[in-house]
C-alpha cells in the first residue's frame, strides 16, 4: 500500500509527504532499495486508519520516532512504562508535573525534526560528497543508480530513465544558488521536499504522475479510487453496490466515504477531475497541521478527568496508546533521545 493509501483513508489527514514523516527515499538499483514515493505530509508511513478504525501504531511512530517506537514493541509493559516515564520528564518541560496539548505539540515536533535530521545526517554519508562539503549530481545519481550516464537508448541507466529524471528535476528545485551541487541542507530539502515551501511544486507533480494513470494531466475519481484502494483489476470502479458472492468485491464504507469527499471537497469546480491547484490544496492544506491534530487526538484519548492536561499516571495508564508493548523480549536498549 502507498503512503497515500495511508493517508487518503481518514478525511482530515491529507497533508504531504512522506515524509514525517514520511520521508522519500529514492530507488537504489544497486542495492534493491525498493522506489517508494510519498505524496503527503505525515508523521508515520504507516495508515492513521485501517478500514475506517485508528491505527495506533500511527501514534506511536508520531509520538517516539519510527525508530524508537520498534524498540518499544519489544519491551515488556513494566519497561513500556519506566522509559515512557522518562520521555514525560522531558515532554514536561516547565517541571509542574502535567503535560499539556502545547507541550505534547512540541514534542511530536520534536521528534519529526530530529528524524529528518538523522536520515539526512546518515544519507549525506552515504554518498560521500566532495571535499568542499557538497555533492555533485553526477556523483548522487553513480551512488544511486550505478552508473554516472545520461539515460539514453543503449545506455546502462536507461532502464532506470524515468527515475533519474524524477531526481533530476527533483535535484534542481532543490538547488537553490544552481551551481549544479547540493550543499547538505539543500540535499535534506532533495529528500524531504515536504518541509521545504519551494519544493511544494515538485510535490505536487510527483502526486500527479503517480496516480494519473491515463496521462491528461487531471486526477479522476476513478484514478483517485484506484490509488488507495488497488488497481482496476480488483474492482469494478463504476459500480458503488458491488454484488456479494459474485466476481465484484464488496466497497468498503471508508472508501465511499472517499468518493464523498472527492466529489464534495477535493473537486472544488466539480468537473469530475483534480487539477494541479486543486492537488495542491488536497496534499498540502493550509490550515491543517499533523502534530497539532495528533497532541489534540492523544489529549482526547487520554485526558480522563477532561480538565485539559495530563499526569505523569493518566499517560501511563493509556501507556499503549502512546508506545505499545507487543512482546515480553525486551531487546535493544533505547537509544538515549538528544536534548530536548
Amino acid at each position: 500500500m502507498s503512503l497515500v493509501k495511508a493517508t487518503m483513508k481518514q478525511i482530515i489527514c491529507v497533508l504531504v509527504f512522506v515524509s514525517l514523516v514520511t520521508v522519500y527515499c529514492n530507488a537504489i538499483p544497486t542495492n534493491e532499495k525498493k522506489h517508494q514515493r510519498g505524496h503527503e505530509k505525515s508523521l508515520s508511513d504507516q495508515d492513521h486508519e485501517i478500514d475506517g478504525e485508528h491505527n495506533s501504531e500511527y501514534d506511536h511512530d508520531a509520538f517516539l520516532g519510527h525508530d524508537d517506537a520498534k524498540t518499544f514493541d519489544q519491551l515488556s509493559p513494566e519497561e513500556s512504562k519506566q522509559r515512557l516515564g522518562k520521555i514525560v520528564d522531558k515532554i514536561d518541560k516547565n517541571g509542574d508535573g502535567e503535560v499539556t496539548e502545547e507541550e505534547l505539540k512540541e514534542w511530536i515536533q520534536y521528534v519529526q525534526r530530529r528524524y529528518i535530521i538523522t536520515d539526512t545526517e546518515r544519507m549525506w554519508k552515504d554518498h560521500e560528497p566532495e571535499t568542499d562539503d557538497t555533492l555533485t549530481w553526477q556523483a548522487y545519481q553513480k551512488r544511486t543508480f550505478g552508473y554516472s550516464d545520461e539515460p539514453t537508448e543503449g545506455s546502462p541507466t536507461f532502464e532506470y530513465k524515468d527515475m533519474i529524471e524524477r531526481d533530476h528535476r527533483r535535484w534542481k528545485q532543490a538547488d537553490k544558488d544552481q551551481d549544479g551541487k547540493l550543499s547538505k541542507e539543500e540535499f535534506q530539502d532533495f529528500l524531504h521536499p515536504e518541509e521545504a515551501e519551494h519544493m511544494r511544486g515538485v510535490v505536487v507533480d510527483e502526486t500527479l504522475e503517480d496516480i494519473d494513470k491515463d496521462g491528461d494531466g487531471k486526477i479522476s475519481l476513478k484514478e483517485y479510487i484506484d490509488d488507495i484502494w488497488g488497481d482496476e483489476d480488483d474492482h469494478d470502479d463504476d459500480d458503488d453496490d458491488h454484488e456479494e458472492g459474485g466476481d465484484k468485491e464488496e466497497e468498503p464504507d471508508w472508501v465511499r466515504t472517499e468518493r464523498e469527499q472527492f466529489a464534495n471537497f477535493r473537486d472544488k469546480n466539480h468537473d469530475g477531475h483534480l487539477d494541479k491547484e486543486e492537488i495542491r490544496e488536497w496534499i498540502i492544506p493550509e490550515d491543517y497541521d499533523h502534530s497539532t491534530a495528533e497532541a489534540a487526538h492523544l489529549m482526547r484519548s487520554s485526558d480522563d478527568d477532561g480538565n485539559g492536561r495530563l499526569t505523569k499516571e493518566e499517560i501511563l495508564e493509556k501507556y499503549d496508546l502512546f508506545v505499545g508493548s507487543q512482546a515480553t523480549d525486551f531487546g535493544e536498549a533505547l537509544t538515549k533521545h538528544d536534548e530536548f
